[in-house]
């Protein structure tokens, strides 16, 4: 049965505010033999992001707003590119951020943090120090365990486009980011343990449970199985997300649907020239906009943020009533959460948000439910879509830990 919860138990910790370790150069991966080179999840390229002592992880985090009560240990974060395949199943590189503990433990906990939308190829964890994402990549890594955070495919260093969203391209730049976690690890002397405990924010809940359902349903991998999804904020209902941007009920809508729309058109082609989407004069700018070189300032800058501004009233109405391809392509998320996880799963988001409405996690929820899986639902407060990711980070910590316990 669903649980709302607005609060879990904290753990203690002690931190205070230090200074930052200087890095190393750059240091090229070993490449191996013709098919460990070609094998997902190989490792292209390693370096060294950040070392920093338990009190410089605390100190970060309080600059972020993030509760830095949790933190243990002092960390080791790697830039890390690596081999997986894109949207239509063809090798490419994807590129991501993994942090491992200073501890002295051998054997650590894993955790997949997998990130919310992002439109510049440098707003990710790998390459943004002070993002949400580096920051809670770097919390999980304090309390003792081993963080694989992917930028997915055509973000960060990797090669491509982002095919925003797609499942295909989602678990394999995942599951490909883990083994080379691994990777890195043994390089270190380390192991990582078979279950992996897996959250993610906005974007990155659906992605969640779509990992959590190829690692434990599928055999997405050979040694990694599913621990503890745990969700936050996520659009679990693709197709009501976008047709609520279409009719501008959702902070952000022309932006989120442009997105989705240039995105899902270079996979799927939901249009046969960007006229027949966007209205002039945006229809010649704004799939340049939309290349992963341009900021959220810029893209703001240059295009309206009402969907009715900016796309025409016929691809509005297609959004709104889906049919063939788009229909055919937006049925697998909306069912991200239909199915039965073996372990227990903890779906956390805030009635504040305006981004992603709190009936999304409801609808998780109720899919969960239906499938008679072990699940709760917390509700981290009426904050927005940004600082909802922020509360429920050391509730997430909180809950791992408890699965953990039990199993």
């Amino acid at each position: 049965m669903t649980s709302r919860r607005t609060s879990i138990r904290m753990l203690a910790g002690a931190a205070v505010l230090g200074g930052v370790s200087a890095l190393p150069a750059p240091v090229a991966a070993a490449a191996g033999p013709e098919g460990e080179r070609a094998r997902g999840g190989a490792v292209v390229s390693v370096e060294r992001a950040a070392d920093l002592t338990a009190e410089e992880v605390a100190g970060r985090l309080r600059e972020g707003k993030i509760e830095s009560d949790q933190v243990r240990h002092g960390v080791t974060a790697y830039r890390v590119v690596y081999r997986t395949t894109d949207s239509a199943g063809a090798p490419t590189t994807a590129s991501q951020l993994v942090v491992l503990p200073r501890n002295g433990e051998r054997r650590l906990s894993a955790v997949s943090w997998l990130h919310g939308t992002t439109v510049h190829r440098k707003d990710v964890a790998s390459e943004n120090p002070k993002s949400n994402d580096r920051l809670v990549a770097l919390l999980f890594a304090s309390t003792g365990r081993a963080v694989s955070a992917p930028d997915y495919v055509g973000l960060g260093s990797g090669e491509g486009f982002h095919p925003y969203g797609d499942p295909r391209a989602t678990v394999a730049a995942s599951v490909d980011g883990l083994r080379a976690a691994r990777t890195l690890a043994h390089r270190d002397g380390r192991e990582l343990k078979r279950k992996v405990q897996i959250s993610g924010f906005s974007q990155g809940g659906p992605a969640t449970m779509l990992v959590g359902r190829a690692l434990q349903r599928e055999g997405a991998d050979r040694y990694f199985r599913a621990g503890a999804p745990a969700p936050v904020g996520g659009p679990f209902h693709l197709s009501a997300f976008e047709a609520a941007a279409a009719d501008d009920k959702i902070d952000k809508s022309g932006l989120y649907l442009a997105y989705f729309a240039v995105a899902w058109n270079r996979m799927y082609g939901l249009y046969a020239s960007p006229g027949d989407a966007f209205r002039s004069p945006y229809d010649s700018r704004v799939e340049t906009l939309l290349d992963g070189h341009h900021t959220v300032a810029q893209i703001v800058a240059g295009l309206p943020s009402a969907s009715k501004d900016l796309f025409t009233e016929d691809f509005l109405n297609k959004v709104r009533r889906p049919d063939g391809v788009l229909k055919e392509r937006l049925r697998p998320l909306d069912e991200t959460c239909d199915w039965r996880p073996t372990v227990p799963v903890e779906i956390f988001h805030g009635r504040g948000d305006k981004d992603v409405d709190f009936g999304h996690s409801a609808h998780c929820s109720d899919q969960l439910t239906r499938n008679g899986a072990a699940h709760g639902l917390t509700d981290v407060g009426d904050v927005d879509h940004n600082r909802s990711v922020r509360e429920a980070v050391p509730r997430v910590v909180a809950f791992f830990d408890e699965s953990a316990k039990s199993g």
